[in-house]
């Protein structure tokens, strides 16, 4: 375990951003922000995602007195278009259909606000991603396992959706949703270092 005298404080409710700080080793808590995600449609990825990575931190740093606060956003874009996570069951099959036997790309923004001092950094990562061809069986039988519900574009890659990626070209991680080399090394530019 890393030890740290500045509270780090993950402004997120998604337990893969949970696990994946925990194997960084650093201690920290958990509160999840309640914020609108509405974005102008007029913003690139990147910019979406940074901007909602930042009204997540700024939330939840409005209510704790000291530490680092962490907020990520993923979203998912093919053909210049967003995909979030899915309305419904429809939603995730129409979802899964224009993904399946083209690339995507998957992008994650990651801001850390330093509470006592106002301190701001904001990034993001981007990482293309093909799903392989898939059946409408095969794509029923996917959303039956209820994993695509909560995931942007409707699938998890670090679960039984990782059956259905053919490839990956860039940081796993980002696709998870907190791409782990991009945030170490904004830690260590706040005073935290992992390595």
């Amino acid at each position: 375990m890393i030890q740290t005298t500045i509270p780090v404080i993950l402004a997120s409710s998604s337990p893969r951003r949970r696990e994946l700080l925990q194997g960084l080793g650093i201690p920290f808590t958990v509160q999840s922000s309640d914020v609108d995600e509405s974005t102008s449609p007029d913003l690139s990825p990147q910019q979406i995602v940074e901007s909602l990575a930042q009204r997540k931190a700024r939330e939840v740093a409005k209510d704790v007195n000291d530490g680092l606060v962490i907020g990520a956003d993923t979203i998912v874009v093919l053909d210049g278009k967003v995909l979030g996570k899915p309305r419904d069951e429809a939603d995730a099959f129409q979802m899964l259909q224009s993904l399946q036997g083209r690339e995507h790309t998957v992008y994650s923004g990651v801001t850390i606000v330093d509470v006592k001092t106002g301190r701001e950094e904001v990034s993001h990562r981007s990482t293309k991603v093909r799903i392989r061809s898939l059946t409408e069986q095969e794509i029923n039988a996917y959303i039956a396992t209820k994993e695509p519900m909560d995931k942007a574009g409707s699938y998890a890659i670090q679960g039984i959706g990782a059956t259905i990626v053919d490839s990956i070209d860039g940081d796993y991680f980002t696709v998870v949703g907190l791409p782990l080399n991009l945030l170490a090394g904004m830690l260590s530019r706040f005073g935290v270092q992992i390595l």
